[in-house]
């Protein structure tokens, strides 16, 4: 059983800086869990833990049948992948992956068996008696993927695997990776700060935060469900759209934010218990980039909203369509925090035109024909509109933030 549990771990370091806080997850035998996160939130602190390289400070950590907490490395069972490969320069890709297990001692029929083996499985046969300074960055690490599955442990820990490679290649060894992990079916931790490697990899992500579990859940529903204003603005690309806005009751329920009305629908009030009571209030408004398009190819029923095109990006399968409304960009901690780790020069999750006035993006179809600086109509799927209290910032009727 390749199970793995984080029990209310901490790990303090000099200072009492805390890498990671009270973190309680637990990963299923023969998951793939991505941790995902900004630059210091504690994702590679939980996998050094997991993997015995960091001493916790507090919790417990059990890997199958045993809490580990006391345990080396070499006997957690464990197998690493790391950022810069680390092969051995002066050995065969051969000698690469069989070193481990001659370490363990084990029987030469068996070493040579496992090694032909993950060959294979790698396509890395033709390439064994090379050096690594022979290889390409894909085949080297395609090659210290092979000396972790050579070992057969209970669990691999990965640790930004990919980020050495160019662009096209990452995503080639990404559909790699999930190809393994279903013929394997080994319990895997990966940690990346990158969301689309994150999402389209983890069967659960897990999202981190200054060291605290955000939220856990599959793909999708952090997309369409973030339990706060950090997860809803650093899933997603382009950013989630953020506006104050305010719920209302006048000719059925909706929400107001500056010139706009938009209705708010039976179900998604069903959906979201507690919804009910911010009628009347102030709250943060959420609309993913993607529940926009050019009205002229939308659903007919979908309610409508006019605006000026600033700027029109085509990127072949879709178009980003870049407008301004009249609303002052939303401040609040989580989002600046969520716009700087996802890369925006932004201090939160939209772009700040003047005092008054935001940038938001709509994601349109390719053969829209919406052009720069045109009045455009765009229609709105209201069915997944986010909303968040404005001073705690958690989701309004998400389950696990009503709990938090």
């Amino acid at each position: 059983m390749g199970q793995i549990v984080l029990d209310n771990v901490t790990k303090l370091y000099p200072g009492a800086v805390a890498g990671i806080d009270r973190l309680t997850l637990d990963i299923a035998d023969g998951e793939f869990m991505v941790l995902v996160g900004p630059s210091g939130c504690g994702k590679t602190t939980a996998l050094r833990s997991i993997a015995g390289l960091e001493e916790v400070t507090s919790g417990t950590i059990t890997i199958g049948a045993r809490v580990v907490n006391d345990l080396p490395p070499k006997d957690r069972d464990i197998a690493m992948v790391f950022q810069n490969y680390a092969l051995y320069p002066h050995m065969t890709v051969w000698q690469n992956l069989a070193f481990g297990l001659q370490q363990r001692r084990t029987p030469k029929p068996e070493v040579r068996r496992r090694v032909a083996e993950v060959a294979a499985l790698l396509g890395l046969d033709e390439y064994l008696t090379r050096k690594p300074a022979a290889l390409s960055g894909g085949q080297r690490q395609r090659v210290a993927m092979g000396r972790a599955i050579v070992r057969e442990p209970q669990a691999f820990l990965m640790d930004e695997p990919l980020s050495n490679l160019d662009a096209k290649l990452r995503v080639s060894m990404r559909a790699s990776l999930s190809q393994l992990h279903e013929r394997l079916g080994v319990t895997t931790v990966y940690v990346t700060h990158d969301q689309v490697e994150a999402m389209t990899l983890g069967q659960r992500v897990c999202v981190l935060r200054d060291g605290k579990l955000q939220q856990a859940d599959v793909p999708q529903r952090l997309f369409n469900s973030p339990v706060n204003l950090f997860v809803a603005g650093f899933i997603g690309s382009p950013a989630m759209n953020f506006a104050r806005a305010r719920l209302v009751r006048d000719d059925g329920p909706a929400v107001t934010f500056a010139d706009y009305r938009l209705p708010v629908p039976a179900e998604l009030l069903q959906a979201r218990p507690g919804l009910d009571d911010y009628f009347g209030r102030d709250v943060i408004l959420g609309i993913r980039p993607s529940d926009f398009e050019d009205a002229s190819l939308a659903d007919p029923g979908w309610p409508v909203i006019k605006a000026a095109a600033g700027v029109v990006e085509a990127l072949g399968s879709e178009n980003h369509v870049l407008f301004a409304v009249k609303a002052p960009a939303v401040r609040h901690d989580s989002l600046i925090q969520a716009a700087a780790a996802s890369g925006q020069d932004a201090e939160d999750g939209t772009l700040p035109l003047s005092g008054e006035t935001t940038l938001w993006t709509a994601r349109v179809a390719a053969r829209s024909r919406i052009g720069h600086g045109e009045q455009v109509s765009l229609a709105v799927d209201c069915s997944n509109l986010q909303f968040f209290d404005t001073a705690t910032g958690l989701s309004i009727g998400h389950r696990q933030a009503a709990a938090t």
